[in-house]
């Protein structure tokens, strides 16, 4: 079997389970903590290290967001169990990136590894990210060549597969929308959150020796909470 035929191959599988495979780290990141003490002995600086963490991450779901709410209607989904595009995307995101969606992912994950301020954590994540995503970006590129053909070539040509190339930036074809944004990325608002809770919690843990609820993440988990409580309502009515 051909190396690139093997990456499409396992490339439809992954793309199947993507949303469920990254759960496979969770043991790294519990045993980044262990063990674990604030930097300087200084919960201050210990706090300004998380919040500089979160924004790493946010900036991941900003990233996301301003895919999929720009994208025309049948492109950049959730869909797991076949290909999908309708049209080929070629302009916002996708003109400075091919695969802006996985790009946003990494910046999320990036920014929960480097919470425990562990050096390896980061790093395996970094390899991970690249073995994971890399053969589903094969498939789903394969997909697009066989659908759009010479279209989809001269655009690859043109645009890198993860690194940005800001220059090459074109405004999207479509208005960014703030309602298609918020309901397909609410549940990544949520897990970043939720992330980021359970992580300091866990972090408290080892330092104090007890359960500890710092003011702020909770604070933002509870208001996290709330927002996708009235969203996933809101989706529910929407769809009856």
């Amino acid at each position: 079997m051909k190396v690139l035929e093997h990456f499409t191959r396992a490339g439809g599988v992954l793309f199947r389970w993507r949303s469920y495979l990254p759960l496979l780290l969770l043991p790294l990141f519990v045993a980044s903590l262990i063990g674990f003490r604030y930097p300087y002995d200084s919960h201050g600086f210990d706090l300004a290290w998380e919040i500089g963490c979160f924004v790493l991450a946010m900036a991941g779901l900003a990233v996301r967001m301003f895919t999929v709410g720009s994208a025309p209607r049948g492109t950049s989904g959730r869909n797991t169990r076949a290909q999908k595009a309708e049209v080929l995307n070629t302009t916002g995101p996708y003109s400075v990136v091919r695969h802006p969606l996985y790009v946003g992912n990494y910046l999320i994950a990036l920014g929960l590894s480097f919470f425990s301020r562990t050096w390896f954590l980061p790093v395996i994540v970094s390899l991970a990210t690249l073995v994971y995503y890399e053969r589903i970006a094969a498939r789903e590129e394969e997909f697009l060549e066989e659908k759009f053909g010479e279209e989809f070539r001269l655009w690859a040509a043109r645009v890198p597969a993860v690194i940005p190339k800001f220059r090459h930036y074109l405004p999207p074809a479509l208005p960014f929308s703030w309602g298609k944004a918020l309901r397909r990325e609410f549940y990544g608002l949520f897990a970043i959150t939720a992330g980021f809770f359970v992580l300091d919690v866990m972090e408290d843990f080892w330092v104090t020796g007890g359960l500890h609820f710092d003011p702020l993440w909770t604070s933002v988990f509870i208001l996290s909470a709330f927002f996708f409580a009235v969203m996933r309502t809101w989706k529910k009515r929407m769809a009856r």
